[in-house]
């Protein structure tokens, strides 16, 4: 077997509902949050038992509405040996919050999932990866409150997130917190994503485990992937009136999305963010 199928990898989830979107924030307001029937819940725990079946860990970026629904959902995670992690809050991009904000929604999430585990809350990812130059503050807050790493940015050209000009590698940023960015392959001097999400249910799985494997090869470090419990439900409610670029982005290949997470954890092999960068973060706190 070759070292980019033996390599340990890191496998996450944000654990949101199909409702918490930015592709639908439009239509649905978070007041409209808790007049919705959940899924997240149940799509997880099948996400956990396939974890199971393949031995892969994975880290969980909890929303902090979901841990509050859910308190009994982030305890399994936990007692399945998972790791806990943060997405915040309320799903509210980083650049549309003050300091001050931010720092609220944050810490109200960390704690929460802290209460929860017993345990200190290492990782926070941002929502739609929304740490940009206009709100490069955030990392210090992050460290100030007490995160070890984060996984808020991606390197990319996107209509919705994205900086290209960023570290493409995991690095330490100057306030001492380990960034750990989603990973892209340069393919004709372009940086192509290739975490996971929509592409990987738009691509069939021959491309995408072909791009995976030249990731491994070419660059010699764990390669990352990330996807939302919603994505293997395809019988979660259609939203009206979104646009339709919003309602193909998330309704593509829901139906064939949990073969293809199979075919994935067979191929390589899955652990948790602070497993696969375990001395890193040692080395950083």
């Amino acid at each position: 077997m070759s070292a980019a199928l033996t390599k340990l990898n890191a496998m996450t989830v944000d654990v949101e509902d199909y409702f918490h979107v930015a592709a639908f924030e439009k239509q649905i307001q978070p007041a409209d949050w808790n007049g919705l029937v959940p899924r997240v819940d149940i799509n997880t725990r099948r996400l956990l038992d396939l974890f199971d079946q393949h031995n892969a860990k994975s880290t969980f970026f909890f929303l902090g509405w979901v841990a509050e629904k859910f308190p009994d959902l982030v305890k399994e995670v936990q007692r399945r040996g998972h790791e806990v992690a943060s997405h915040g809050y309320a799903h509210t991009k980083v650049h549309q919050q003050t300091p001050a904000e931010f720092k609220a929604d944050a810490l109200r999430a960390k704690d929460m999932l802290e209460q929860l585990t017993g345990q200190e809350v290492v990782g926070y990812r941002a929502p739609s990866f929304s740490i940009n130059k206009q709100s490069e503050w955030a990392f210090e807050i992050l460290k100030e409150i007490g995160h070890g790493y984060s996984s808020s940015t991606y390197p990319v050209k996107h209509d919705l997130y994205g900086v290209p000009d960023w570290p493409q590698q995991p690095y330490l940023r100057p306030e001492g917190l380990l960034e750990i960015p989603m990973p892209t392959l340069v393919m004709h001097g372009k940086q192509l994503p290739i975490a996971g999400g929509g592409y990987f249910r738009l691509m069939p799985y021959w491309l995408s485990s072909r791009l995976i494997s030249r990731f491994l090869q070419e660059d010699k470090m764990p390669y990352m992937f990330y996807f939302h419990p919603w994505e293997i439900d395809p019988e979660q409610p259609r939203v009206q009136g979104a646009p339709l670029k919003s309602r193909f982005r998330h309704y593509v290949n829901l139906n064939r999305m949990e073969n293809k997470l199979a075919q994935l954890l067979t191929q390589f092999n899955w652990g948790s963010l602070d497993q696969v960068y375990q001395s890193e973060l040692q080395r950083f706190k």
